[in-house]
């Protein structure tokens, strides 16, 4: 029988979704979800800076007042894309495909638009012959 902290976890965990969607996208690490003080606790490790701040622009727009339910320790564990000072717009990202995944999939996942998908495939055109074939477990650039 569940207790009332696993129904608290569950209903934050559902409340959060798009967190946890946007986590996923961006390639974070979880390390811990649980409840800690009567609040959703999430850690994680992220790839770059840029990560960690989409997911904190999601937590505040799921809950602007997200203090009083929810508790995230989301580090960059790399500082080498972070700490390279000069952003500039060939910065890219990294995407591992998976099962049931498309360009459009992705482009829709990555900037927002499915039709942005021909960015993807030009900037992996060193592997990549056909848009339509891509592989799970392929490592694709994602341009800014």
């Amino acid at each position: 029988m569940p207790t009332a902290t696993d129904q608290q976890l569950e209903q934050l965990k559902q409340k959060y979704q798009s967190v946890f969607n946007m986590i996923q996208q961006q390639q974070i690490r979880l390390t811990h979800v649980h409840m800690q003080d009567n609040k959703l606790f999430v850690q994680g490790d992220t790839p770059s800076e840029d990560a960690k701040n989409r997911v904190w622009d999601q937590i505040k727009l799921v809950n602007p007042n997200w203090q009083s339910e929810l508790t995230a320790d989301i580090r960059v564990a790399s500082q080498q894309q972070a700490s390279s000072g000069v952003r500039s717009s060939t910065a890219e990202r990294t995407y591992t495909v998976k099962p049931g995944d498309s360009l459009s999939k992705i482009a829709r996942e990555m900037y927002g638009n499915p039709n942005e998908y021909q960015k993807i495939f030009d900037a992996n055109r060193d592997q990549l012959r056909d848009p339509n074939q891509i592989r799970p477990g392929q490592q694709l650039k994602i341009p800014a």
